[in-house]
């Protein structure tokens, strides 16, 4: 097993986007075959190009987390066999920069927001959401996925704007969260950064996380991760809501979260997400960190990248 990622030979990219991170490991590892998992057709697409830049280096996988496991047996990957796995949670610049997925507040597009596209016809998207669930459905899902404190205020204001018209492009959702707050704070809030931010923020990334079950996708990616890495492998994962953090946090503490409904927007009573029941006797610890603490961007790739301003790393080795 290799010590060093310079040493790996196989490794996955569980979430390819536009390539960036795989084209960087294509080129410290002279040798290495990169194995691109992305759930976007667009991103496979990519994916597929790069494959031919790279003389066949690059293996396109098409699917979610939850699937990689049936996808891998296709590639002769066994379990075990991986050098090295890199996650990095959440939409991709590539989705959020194309107006017409929806995932964009900035850019007015129909309110989608699906990360698989048209793969799945019958899947819901975020316009469905906002126009068919009930005013508590629509609190408990910006309260458990979007840590908004004023959930039930928007949600109100979501369900008398769709007796109306129904609301079915972005900057029409971000106008009807807007209208629901005084105008003196409707760029009050601030990000890391201290710049403002549209009060919409919030409501936007709950809708995707729950349109794209992503919590329960990061779980199974994890849980994967474990399975295909070989002993000594390095697992690095990149967060950039607290969300995503603290389950991957926990699951890399041995937290058993695999019987769990994760986030339930049914189960949050007061907003305060609890993921596990804390019995600590019976954990079994896959991983060795390989820092105390999350690494966090300096001020220096935060001025080059301000979409990683929130952006955490965490990375283990499989035991």
């Amino acid at each position: 097993m290799p010590a060093k990622i310079t040493e790996a030979r196989v490794v996955l990219d569980m979430t390819f986007g536009g390539g960036g991170h795989t084209k960087a490991i294509l080129n410290l590892v002279p040798e290495v075959t990169v194995l691109a998992l992305d759930r976007d057709p667009t991103a496979i697409s990519l994916a597929q190009q790069l494959a031919k830049e790279y003389c066949g280096r690059v293996k396109p996988l098409l699917g979610k987390f939850s699937e990689l496991e049936a996808l891998l047996p296709n590639m002769n990957i066994e379990p075990g066999s991986v050098d090295a796995v890199l996650l990095d949670a959440g939409c991709s610049s590539m989705q959020m920069d194309e107006a017409q997925r929806g995932f964009s507040l900035s850019k007015d597009g129909p309110l989608d927001m699906r990360m698989d596209c048209e793969r799945y016809p019958d899947m819901p998207c975020a316009a469905d959401v906002v126009n068919t669930l009930d005013q508590q459905a629509l609190a408990s899902i910006l309260t458990a996925y979007g840590e908004e404190r004023q959930a039930r205020k928007i949600a109100s204001a979501i369900v008398e704007a769709r007796r109306v018209n129904p609301i079915t492009r972005t900057q029409q959702l971000a106008s009807v969260v807007a209208g629901s707050f005084p105008p003196a704070v409707l760029y009050a809030r601030k990000d890391r950064l201290q710049r403002s931010a549209h009060v919409a923020t919030k409501t936007f990334q709950a809708l995707r996380i729950f349109v794209n079950d992503e919590l329960n996708e990061l779980h199974a990616g994890l849980s994967a991760a474990r399975s295909v890495l070989a002993p000594g492998g390095r697992l690095c994962v990149i967060t950039f809501h607290s969300l995503e953090d603290r389950l991957v946090k926990r699951y890399l503490q041995g937290e058993d979260l695999s019987n769990l409904d994760h986030f339930s927007p049914r189960k949050q009573g007061s907003g305060k997400q609890k993921l596990v029941d804390a019995n600590r006797e019976s954990r079994e610890v896959y991983w060795l960190p390989l820092r105390r603490k999350v690494i966090t961007p300096e001020r220096d790739d935060v001025n080059e990248n301000p979409r990683g301003r929130s952006a955490k790393l965490r990375a283990a080795l499989r035991r």
